[in-house]
């Protein structure tokens, strides 16, 4: 964990195509009806759901970090989708599962391409953990969003209820994947997004998945008991998880102020 001063490099020897079989995508399928599959629809509910609602025809959204491109496939037809990343290969499948978005290999850390206003939504799930500097960044996003706009983000919560219980926090799904190297809890996001012009609307957990949990008893059973609130929020498309009881936070704040 690092403080707001400081600047972690960046292990830019990461960032390629097998990346997606490494960390969190190697203990998890991608297919149907998969957690992956149901979290990019809740995801993608939550965004038409708290989007600015007079913003007109074919929105501006832009995605950070768009990864494997399904969020704004699912919403390539009610906004105007952009999604960047920096690996190749996330923008090559992107433009597979968005073929009415565009897509950009580029960095979130200089969104300077993009016009003041331009976008009504920004969304960036799993990609601020993975900033230099992403107090930089929100200013950044608050820039190119309009008065009013969504700022959606979702990040690990080092601090979550059960992580105490992990045999080690180095090697689980927050700790094992080294370009993780921006993860704080729940305040230092809440203080930065505020500070730099949002209103956080709501702020929850996504549930305890990282199982196991506790010893001698079968992790599937473990999943099935400590999983259900989270899969009772997605199905309901609801935000009730508390943070404590969220191995991510999830962040949905407006913009209601410019950055002097």
């Amino acid at each position: 964990m690092t403080d707001s001063t400081s600047v972690p490099s960046v292990p830019m020897d990461e960032y390629s195509a097998e990346y997606f079989e490494r960390y969190n995508y190697a203990d998890r399928t991608l297919g149907k009806y998969s957690m992956y599959w149901f979290a990019r629809r809740y995801y993608a509910a939550l965004v038409r759901r708290y989007a600015p609602k007079l913003a007109g025809p074919n929105p501006g959204l832009l995605e950070l970090g768009c990864g494997l491109g399904h969020l704004i496939g699912l919403l390539q037809d009610d906004f105007k989708c952009v999604g960047i990343d920096l690996i190749d290969y996330s923008i090559e499948q992107t433009k597979k599962n968005a073929p009415k978005a565009e897509a950009y290999q580029m960095s979130a850390d200089d969104l300077s391409r993009f016009r003041t206003g331009e976008f009504s939504v920004v969304v960036a799930l799993h990609l601020v953990e993975h900033l230099p500097n992403p107090v930089s960044t929100f200013q950044q996003v608050n820039r190119i969003l309009d008065r009013g706009g969504l700022f959606l983000f979702a990040t690990p919560n080092p601090v979550y209820a059960l992580r105490r219980f992990k045999e080690d926090p180095a090697t689980d799904a927050i700790g094992k994947d080294p370009t993780h190297i921006n993860v704080h809890p729940p305040e230092q996001w809440r203080k930065w997004a505020e500070e730099n012009g949002f209103r956080v609307l709501q702020h929850f957990g996504d549930g305890l998945w990282d199982v196991p949990y506790l010893k001698g008893i079968p992790t599937k059973l473990q999943f099935a008991f400590f999983g259900f609130p989270a899969l009772l929020q997605v199905l309901t498309q609801t935000t009730f998880t508390p943070l404590s009881l969220g191995v991510n936070q999830i962040c949905i704040c407006r913009k209601v102020a410019d950055v002097k």
